[in-house]
């Protein structure tokens, strides 16, 4: 199924409307959640995978909705919470060891096929990649995050220590800020195996933290044409080749080593961007790049990178890797608006179904916010114009559709279209999810996306006006 971002004009033909009040409809949110959470496409699934073969009181679509969206609630256990939401929403009553009984490899099967279907939906929709993002297809994040459970599932999921956890090792998409593959694995696995870098990703930028840095990877970067920034790890010596930028270099050599250089003050560290061709690894294993450092608040940082010099200078390097961070915020939201971190299943299958429902969660939630900020982008005149609105803050969209679960269970199963009660739904996630932060602390993603609007005076600033 294709997203289309829809004008409010389309639904009522009496309406007439400014590029400037285009915002993202409630055909388009029905459309999105309908994409991830049809009735018909969950009872089909159902069906497939033998959810319901034998328990007739067990509704198996409204058990889904419950089991993804009720994870924005916090009354008691994240199970406990679904059965509540179950129940209350008109599901017949259901002993707690009976409805627990349900979470087995089938309902795992058919969340995992949702998920997979949220994120292939997700990866549909336009990119968001102006300015400095746009000299690769898309930009990829890798990070994983580790979620303790129970120790009754130490012997499927061991952890660093004599506890039970599990990693979950993402991959995120800048251009439509949303994750775009996932894979669980016991806590101890390291997470550097689970960053391929092939022929599949040509023409694409990648965002590495510590955890990822290898010389070989770097080397398959270059093999493939991908371009990546990452942080200089500290056991890293790289030669200088050239000096570009930076003060003070007037006896610096080729082969030179970078640390040398600076231990002998040859590079000075002045409060001035650094800008360098070096080399990293030895023998063999070498690897020609580009080393930049920007002084920060903290001390400088140092990245390497194969970005051109052409397109991005120093600080824009250093823009590059802060959207980093935006896999961290991710992880945050998974954590508050899903409850992530608060699963106290005893089984290896109930703890893999609610992950998935987080991912799912989530997901949903980002793919909603995408297309908020594409419809902000649109109305804008010109590019450096500021945003008329706030975009949608994904951890508090996230409660405010745990809050309107009954309504969304409801309208899926309308007959009707119901345009209006779609329209008003949209309006209401957008009253509680706007993001209350967006003048005062946009983020670097903000900024470059072109998302951000002055703040607003203060009472007093107003009044000697």
């Amino acid at each position: 199924m294709r997203i289309f971002l829809v004008k409010e004009s389309a639904i009522d033909e009496n309406s007439t409307r400014t590029d400037a009040e285009a915002k993202m409809t409630g055909d388009e949110l029905r459309e999105h959640l309908r994409g991830a959470l049809d009735a018909e496409t969950i009872n089909a699934l159902s069906d497939k995978y033998g959810v319901q073969a034998r328990e007739r009181k067990l509704i198996v679509f409204e058990l889904v909705v419950a089991l993804i969206l009720s994870g924005g609630t916090h009354e008691g256990g994240r199970q406990y919470d679904i059965l509540r939401t179950y129940v209350d929403n008109g599901a017949p009553r259901v002993r707690r060891g009976t409805f627990y009984s349900w979470f087995t490899e089938p309902l795992l099967n058919l969340v995992t096929e949702l998920l997979d279907k949220a994120i292939s939906l997700g990866e549909q929709q336009p990119k968001l990649l102006p300015g400095i993002l746009g000299s690769v297809a898309d930009w990829r994040v890798f990070d994983s995050t580790t979620i303790r459970l129970d120790d009754a599932l130490v012997d499927t999921f061991p952890g660093a220590g004599e506890y039970a956890a599990l990693k979950i090792h993402k991959e995120w998409s800048v251009g439509t800020g949303n994750l775009v593959a996932y894979s669980i694995t016991p806590a101890r696995e390291h997470d550097s195996p689970h960053l391929i870098v092939d022929e599949r990703r040509r023409g694409t930028g990648l965002l590495m933290d510590l955890g990822y840095a290898s010389i070989e990877r770097l080397a398959e970067c270059e093999r493939y044409d991908v371009r990546f920034v990452m942080r200089l790890k500290e056991n890293w010596r790289p030669t200088v080749n050239r000096l570009v930028r930076g003060a003070a270099f007037r006896d610096a050599v080729e082969g030179a080593d970078f640390d040398a250089l600076l231990e002998q003050d040859i590079v000075v560290l002045d409060g001035h961007a650094i800008d360098a061709d070096v080399t990293v690894g030895r023998g063999a294993r070498k690897v020609p790049c580009r080393l930049v450092g920007i002084p920060t608040p903290k001390g400088y940082c140092f990245f390497l990178t194969n970005v051109s010099r052409r397109t991005h200078g120093p600080h824009q390097i250093g823009d590059l890797y802060r959207v980093r961070w935006e896999i961290e915020v991710d992880n945050k939201v998974d954590k508050a608006g899903a409850r992530l971190d608060e699963i106290s299943a005893r089984k290896p299958v109930s703890a893999r179904i609610l992950i998935l429902a987080t991912l799912l969660n989530t997901t949903i939630a980002r793919t909603i916010v995408q297309s908020e900020k594409l419809a902000i982008v649109a109305a804008k005149a010109a590019p450096n114009e500021p945003a008329s609105r706030p975009p949608l803050h994904p951890i508090l969209l996230m409660r405010a559709l745990a809050s309107a679960h009954g309504t969304i269970v409801r309208l899926f199963l309308s007959d009707a279209h119901e345009i209006p009660e779609w329209r008003k739904l949209m309006s209401r996630l957008r009253d509680f999810g706007s993001d209350p932060n967006w003048r005062r602390r946009p983020s670097v993603l903000d900024k470059i996306q072109g998302l951000t609007a002055p703040p607003k005076p203060s009472r007093g600033a107003r009044a000697a006006a």
